[in-house]
């Protein structure tokens, strides 16, 4: 899917770079070609001035998605959702973050989920960066714990896709 829409907008860095801000962040397009947030309208020249480009290409670049019947299914569709990872702290939660050694390997999830369930953890959110779109894919869980036992990040370091951890 991902090398489609960059075959898309391979004409057009700068729409490209509206596009791909737009996927980063979870907003979506709606019927009047039009940024929203869940349904609330975020206007072009905010978008513009976020990814330094003027609000023209932003508007330009919504028209255009909605022209593809594939991207405009993706964007009328599209829902941010929370991440409480900055704001753990002061829910009484520990945010692990796992940097995986290579982010395409199948299973990375699964078995550091595994670890947190071996040891009794709740997770309370869990969400992947995509490895297309991130420089740095991670895998980011917050548990519903204030204080992690250190043999939870023993194990999860001793994981073979774990290249680094962040707690």
């Amino acid at each position: 899917m991902w090398a489609d829409i960059s075959r898309e907008f391979a004409d057009s860095p700068s729409q490209a770079r509206v596009m791909r801000f737009l996927l980063e962040n979870g907003f979506g397009i709606n019927d009047e070609a039009r940024i929203v947030c869940n349904g609330i309208e975020i206007p072009a020249t905010h978008i513009g001035r976020a990814i330094e480009t003027d609000r023209r290409v932003v508007d330009a670049t919504a028209r255009r998605i909605l022209k593809n019947p594939g991207l405009r299914e993706i964007f009328t569709r599209m829902r941010a959702a929370p991440d409480l990872s900055r704001v753990a702290e002061a829910l009484g939660l520990s945010v692990i973050t796992l940097l995986p050694k290579d982010a395409q390997e199948k299973g990375i999830v699964g078995a550091a989920v595994k670890v947190l369930v071996d040891h009794d953890l709740s997770i309370r959110q869990i969400f992947v960066t995509d490895p297309y779109l991130a420089e740095e894919p991670k895998l980011v869980m917050i548990v519903d714990e204030e204080k992690v036992p250190a043999s939870v990040y023993e194990d999860l370091r001793a994981l073979p896709q774990v290249k680094q951890l962040i707690i």
